[in-house]
């Protein structure tokens, strides 16, 4: 079933107060939905190497346990190593063949970590603890049915949208470029573990940016105020190509306080906090679009690590925000839309109990005009979802 019908209310750019949080990289959370992310597509390409189709796995489970350092200017050395926990479910074997899923599950979390955290050594520096069990009779059976197409293995809802907000561009592109290469270039002593909040009230665009500093790097507490202020700087120069707000201010570290020694200042040795002060969990972090944005729907699946032919919650998480994106690029006069898709476990992913569609039209554009483009946009997407699933299952679609 699919319904279409007018979006009642302003575009979220109009709302007065907005509010978009992005966790970076080096965040805890953030580590763990993309590590999970990791060992699933890893998965699927052993299981289609080994099996010729992929096989059911869930590794949605994962935990990041915070270790302990030691820290001092100029270096410091890891007393205790960071733990991750990967979990949940995985096909660990089939008639005549065994697969290495925990090899293949800590190969792939060391790869991850290797290509995306500069100073954390993935051998020394971490304990992996591999923890997936064998599924349930019934969901596994799901993957020895015949059809292209499996049937879903939950009821579960997802919304997405499109296009950004202003603000969501901001805070999303700004994280980028801290943790971009070229940033980090030029500012060696940026951590990865970045947090960006955007606060907007009305025009204006207030910052919070949470992002350590690199011990190794760091000589004194003066040197690492003067420091801190030249990538404020920086910041503050690269927010000023966003031509949509009349005034944009960037608050760096704000729990730093001088003359308190190393605890006024946000000070690292490996850039992420998970060294000896936060831990994570998949499904905390942002959404399957990179963002955690406050006044919009958000569903509560976590999308990371979920198998990509028949979790739902993964699926439709992600093919909600990229139907929302292909009817806002292809309709002319749509100001913003929403796409809804709610399953039906045991029903065909490509057929969803209901799919419907919330469309905010541009002055002098009606919905009932758009309806018959809609349509005809969904059910090409639903149509080809056994491609979709595939791209998904080779991680082309970044969850986090």
């Amino acid at each position: 079933m699919i319904i279409i019908e007018p979006y009642q209310g302003k575009s979220v750019a109009e709302e007065r107060v907005e509010i978009v949080e992005r966790k970076g990289t080096g965040h805890p959370d953030f580590i763990c939905d993309s590590i999970m992310e990791a060992v699933s597509v890893a998965l699927c390409g052993e299981y289609l190497r080994e099996c010729g189709a992929i096989l059911h796995h869930n590794i949605d489970k994962g935990l990041l346990v915070a270790g302990k350092v030691f820290k001092r200017y100029g270096g410091g050395k890891v007393l205790q190593p960071i733990e991750l926990i990967i979990g949940d479910r995985a096909t660990c074997a089939i008639p005549g063949i065994n697969l290495p899923v925990p090899e293949i599950a800590i190969d792939a979390a060391r790869r991850w970590i290797r290509e995306h955290l500069r100073f954390v050594d993935p051998v020394q520096d971490v304990i992996y603890r591999v923890v997936l069990a064998p599924g349930s009779d019934e969901l596994t059976d799901i993957f020895s049915r015949p059809g292209e197409v499996h049937c879903a293995n939950d009821t579960s809802a997802a919304v997405g949208y499109y296009p950004l907000s202003p603000t969501e561009t901001a805070v999303l592109e700004l994280e980028r470029h801290l943790n971009s290469s070229k940033f980090k270039k030029e500012f060696p002593q940026a951590g990865e573990d970045i947090k960006v909040m955007g606060l907007r009230k009305g025009t204006t665009l207030d910052l919070t940016v949470a992002m350590p500093l690199i011990s190794r790097f760091i000589a004194s507490e003066q040197d690492y105020f003067s420091q801190k202020e030249a990538i404020r700087m920086a910041m503050l120069h690269f927010t000023q190509q966003f031509p949509w707000f009349r005034k944009t201010s960037v608050h760096f570290n704000t729990l730093d306080q001088r003359g308190r020694a190393l605890g006024g200042i946000y000070l690292s040795l490996t850039g992420t906090s998970a060294e000896d002060a936060d831990s994570g969990q998949v499904g905390r972090g942002n959404r399957v679009n990179g963002l955690i944005s406050l006044n919009r729907p958000m569903g509560t699946e976590a999308a990371a690590g979920k198998n990509p032919v028949s979790h739902v919650g993964k699926i439709y998480n992600v093919l909600s925000h990229k139907i929302a994106r292909e009817i806002y690029e292809s309709i002319a006069g749509i100001k913003e839309v929403y796409v809804l898709l709610l399953s039906r476990i045991g029903s065909p992913i490509d057929k969803p109990k209901m799919a419907a569609v919330r469309i905010l039209p541009d002055k002098g554009y009606k919905v009932r005009d758009m309806t018959g483009d809609v349509e005809e946009i969904i059910n090409r997407e639903l149509a080809d979802l056994s491609n979709f699933c595939q791209a998904l299952a080779r991680g082309e679609y970044p969850v986090c």
